[in-house]
Formats: structure tokens, sequence, C-alpha cells
């Protein structure tokens, strides 16, 4: 496993300035989360793509990998967090968020990303499960033919309070869903939050299909990304189940809500991590 860590997470930082910050402090892999003054969107794309340029300068450089994530919250609308999805009521706002996914699937090829990590956002409108489905499977056929052709990985996160929540959730998606690019990313407080428990056999069940891992302490029944000590998580028994599972991919602290004190927390969550990841 690399032990890495999410931008989303340095938001008062430039991404070359995190990333450097992140590799100071040992971290392996970086999960780079699109978002304003990070590989924007749909303005200037020379720059964009410069700023690709550099990052992946940067990460052969310091010898580290990477995911790219979508979960950008006022990216697409200034007023409402996280809209439009995959779920949206309206066509036009799937469409905007197929756009979206596909520009970050452009800059995961420039990045030689692992995956993309997308979600499927949470019902605006009253309609029922079978026909919530169908428009998300509906709205994921263009992503997976893009990310076909480009040969890129998906990491979907079931997350709290969006459509697709739960393991349970997230299997009924993957019988509808044929394409092996399709994978998981995993968020270990989401299973605490959802009390998903034991954490090892879900993380044992569904280890070969893990692309992604976004971790953070949780406790149950509260969807607040913690720092390590004041959840509820026991580590040892993830890390060993991840072990157990051979997943050898990025391992992504997440605690966007701690930008203000980023070098703090990550150099904190460094020290927790390493032991339980590279024993001596």
């Amino acid at each position: 496993m690399r032990i890495g860590y999410n931008t989303n997470g340095f938001a008062h930082h430039d991404p070359l300035d995190a990333v450097d910050v992140l590799a100071d402090l040992g971290y392996e892999s970086v999960a780079i989360t699109v978002d304003h003054g990070t590989l924007t969107p749909f303005g200037n794309t020379y720059m964009a793509d410069r700023q690709a340029d550099h990052l992946a300068g940067l990460l052969r450089e310091k010898k580290m990998t990477c995911v790219v994530e979508s979960g950008a919250r006022f990216l697409l609308d200034p007023k409402q967090k996280h809209e439009p999805t995959l779920v949206s009521p309206a066509k036009h706002g799937r469409q905007r968020r197929f756009e979206f996914i596909r520009h970050c699937i452009d800059a995961a090829v420039k990045l030689k990303a692992d995956c993309v990590s997308l979600w499927s956002g949470r019902l605006l409108d009253e309609v029922n499960e079978a026909t919530a489905m169908k428009r998300l499977v509906e709205a994921l056929q263009p992503v997976i033919e893009y990310a076909e052709l480009q040969q890129m990985p998906l990491g979907f996160e079931p997350e709290p309070g969006m459509f697709i929540d739960t393991m349970d959730r997230f299997a009924q998606l993957c019988d509808r869903i044929d394409s092996p690019l399709f994978q998981l990313t995993l968020d270990i407080g989401h299973l605490q939050c959802q009390n998903e428990l034991p954490l090892g056999d879900f993380i044992r069940q569904w280890g070969s299909r893990i692309v992604n891992v976004h971790i953070e302490d949780m406790k149950r029944g509260v969807h607040e990304h913690l720092p390590f000590g004041e959840g509820e998580i026991d580590f040892s028994e993830v890390i060993q189940a991840l072990q157990d599972a051979n997943y050898q991919k990025g391992l992504h602290v997440e605690l966007s809500r701690h930008s203000h004190e980023a070098p703090t927390i990550a150099a904190s969550s460094m020290q927790f991590l390493r032991p339980l990841v590279h024993p001596l």
C-alpha cells in the first residue's frame, strides 16, 4: 500500500506546493481533487493542460502515484453543493456532470493516475428506487464508454446521503454495469458511519474490486471525517484486512475540513499510519 493524502485537505495551497509538502512528509501518493485552481475544467484549457504537465513532472520527480477525484463541492454550481450529478432530475445537469468526469479522465490519463473516483450524487426529486437506478445506469454509460476508450479505471464511491450510499446499494449497481473498469473507491470512514461492520469483513469481501481507498476516523451514524484517534475505528483491523485483500494502491487520507491546518494534520496522519502500513 502507498500512503497518500487528498488535495481537498490542502484547499488553501497551490496543488504543486501541496505535493511538495506531502512528498517531504513521506507520502507516496496523492488524490488530486479537480477544483477551482486545480486542473479546473471549462475555462482556460491551456492553463489546465500546463498545470497537468507540471503536476505529472513533479509526481515523477517525487516518485509518487496519484488518483483523480471528482468530488469538488461548488465547482459546477456555486449555490448547490456537489450539483449537478449523475442522478440530477434534469438531463442537461447529468450531461454537465458527464462532461466534468470526462475532463477528469483526460487529466488522469496525463497524470498516469490509478483511477478516476466518482459517486452518484443525491436525489433531489421524489422518484422511486427503480427509476433512480435506471437514471444512474443510463448516465453512467457514456462515462464508462469514455473510460474504456481511454483505458482509465473508475473508482465508484458509496457516499452517505447519496443515492448509492451503502455497499448493498453498490452491489445492486454493479449487477447492472458490465465493465471491468468499473471498480470501487472504498471510504473506510463511510463503512463505520453506515454501521457496515465488521470493517474487515467488508474490506475482504470487496478486496478484488478496490482501486482506491479513502481513510480517516469516523463514528457510527455521523458523517464527519475526523483525524485519526478522534473516532471509533480500529485501524489495525483495517490495515490487516487490506493486506489480506492484497491491496497495493493508494491509501488516501481525506480530511477536507482541516485545510486550515493542512501541513500539521498531514504530518500527524503520517505519524499515525506509517507504523501500521510500513512497520519496521
